[in-house]
């Protein structure tokens, strides 16, 4: 019997056709389609694709009684209730790897636009601007980049690193054995080290504001921080103030508090760079999640050990 799964993001027209080959879909992307779809179908629904940000509450899964398989796209999985489904038995994976690439490119792109003033460079040309009467801005090459989590993401953008001649060192809450990096055993003696900051730590409850007042005063009024790990991480006020008094020089986030909807108090700073949670999306990262998301359910209704398990 084919398992009924129930979709809680948003697909592409390609990665639903693909899982509809497989389950019997219920799709239900939005809040008001959610809530819909678990009334009327929780008694039937064996697994559940969700992602980090969208997550599943405890109360839905005990609105579901056959569940056994939840899954979430990406890596991050901080919205769900990941102790509430074990004490059920429910198999828990994510995307882990699928998309590190992507969100590494992401995180230096974001950072070449920010420190190299990309955007406003754009839009002081399209007014018929000559680089005359525009500031010079610094190099990235042979600068010192901090990394605040050096894990898969981390490591990546360590590697990008190293193609521009940067130096650099990171925070974890523990040195990671092998390691060639200079480890910090904290964030604002990375960031008082620093450049630049580049943020990819995992969310949640433990890392919430990890990057705020005491951290953009390390960093200092040359540094600029770049976050493509959760919005939560990054104290939104904190860095407002720290940007509009010169505390630091810039930033660009991809993930802040709030989401969807933008950060009032950094739309109108010159300084800031903003990108709509897009690091971990491209044609090839999406593929490869929604792949490796069906090997861990066939592997699971096989009675198999899952691939990425959380």
């Amino acid at each position: 019997m084919t398992p009924s799964l129930l979709v809680l993001i948003p697909l592409t027209d390609a990665s639903r056709a693909s899982i509809e080959a497989v389950f019997n879909v219920v799709y239900a992307p939005d809040a008001t389609r959610r809530a819909a779809a678990v009334a009327a179908h929780g008694g039937t629904i064996r697994a559940v694709l969700t992602n980090g940000t969208t997550g599943l509450s405890a109360a839905e899964i005990d609105r579901m009684p056959q569940l056994e398989l939840v899954s979430a796209l990406g890596a991050e999985y901080e919205n769900l209730a990941i102790e509430h489904a074990r004490a059920r038995g429910i198999v828990l994976v994510n995307g882990a790897g699928t998309n590190d690439h992507c969100v590494a490119d992401h995180a230096f792109a974001l950072l070449l636009a920010v420190v190299r003033d990309v955007p406003q460079l754009d839009r002081e040309t399209r007014k018929g601007a000559w680089r005359d009467t525009l500031p010079m801005r610094p190099n990235v090459a042979g600068k010192r980049l901090g990394i605040v989590g050096l894990g898969n993401i981390g490591d990546k953008v360590a590697r990008r690193g190293a193609g521009f001649d940067m130096e650099m060192g990171y925070h974890n809450r523990k040195p990671r054995e092998g390691s060639p990096l200079r480890y910090f055993d904290s964030v604002a003696a990375l960031a008082q080290w620093s450049d630049f900051l580049v943020v990819a730590t995992p969310g949640g409850a433990g890392t919430r504001h990890l990057i705020g007042k005491t951290v953009f005063e390390a960093l200092g009024p040359r540094g600029f921080v770049v976050n493509v790990s959760r919005g939560s991480v990054l104290d939104t006020a904190a860095l407002a103030q720290a940007l509009t008094a010169g505390t630091i020089a810039g930033a660009a986030l991809d993930v802040y508090e709030g989401e969807p909807h933008p950060p009032e108090a950094l739309l109108a700073l010159r300084n800031v760079v903003l990108t709509p949670h897009v690091g971990g999306r491209s044609p090839e990262a999406v593929a490869a999640s929604v792949e490796n998301f069906l090997s861990n359910a066939r592997r699971h209704f096989a009675g198999e050990a899952v691939l990425t398990p959380i």
